[in-house]
């Protein structure tokens, strides 16, 4: 069962999104982007390639270096989770550490990066069917979705989320530390200049500080199942 229109879904980091997103698209069939993890993986080969060191970006390579990357998403059926590739290598489990958490909003606020991304975006939402999750995906890269979804959460609940995934992969670092660097990207998101995040006028509003994954789920299907 696929669906004839797209699904936007921002918000802030590590307010569950992308798991909203996979619940979405594993029910209704629909193919599934996780539009940070595509800035995660440019800001990877920016890292690699010395044009962000400390924070600070050369944007002379950056720009030259704009057409040598490649994103592609591909499922693991052993893991049933969706894996990142860039330039044909598994990043999945990279991109996810705090390093490249720390540089990505800075990466994210370069307008020739938002555009080389977003012009990738729409082209797979081009034939609709796709669940997107990002930061400014109702607002920019899909305005005319016929469900948009802004999603939020309380800072300590989702700074205890994203510590709790950090230490399960074996990242060894405090829940002060993953607190600032969420809010750091909060902010960040917030005040850029190009497509800042902020909820569309259109976007329902989705606080699920205190909801469960099944309560999120029942949620969402009566908002899907209303338009159908």
């Amino acid at each position: 069962m696929s669906l004839p229109f797209n699904i936007a879904i921002d918000g802030f980091s590590s307010c569950g999104k992308s798991t909203i997103a996979k619940s979405i698209a594993y029910k209704y069939k629909m193919r599934y982007v996780d539009t940070g993890a595509m800035y995660r993986a440019v800001t990877l080969y920016f890292m690699k390639k010395n044009i962000i060191v400390d924070k600070i970006v050369d944007f002379d390579l950056l720009l030259n270096s704009l057409n040598s990357i490649s994103i592609n998403f591909n499922y693991n059926s052993g893991t049933k989770n969706s894996e990142t590739f860039l330039n044909g290598v598994n990043v999945e489990n990279e991109i996810r550490g705090i390093d490249v958490s720390n540089n990505v909003s800075i990466i994210s606020q370069v307008k020739q990066v938002r555009e080389k991304l977003i012009a990738w975006q729409q082209e797979i939402g081009r034939h609709k069917n796709v669940v997107m999750d990002g930061r400014d995906i109702g607002t920019k890269v899909f305005p005319e979705a016929k469900i948009k979804l802004f999603v939020t959460a309380r800072l300590e609940i989702r700074a205890k989320r994203r510590h709790d995934e950090l230490i399960k992969n074996g990242n060894n670092i405090s829940f002060n530390e993953v607190k600032k660097n969420i809010n750091d990207r909060d902010m960040y998101d917030i005040n850029r200049t190009v497509n800042p995040l902020k909820q569309a006028k259109d976007a329902i509003l989705f606080d699920n500080s205190d909801l469960s994954i099944n309560d999120q789920n029942a949620l969402i299907e009566d908002l899907i199942n209303n338009i159908r």
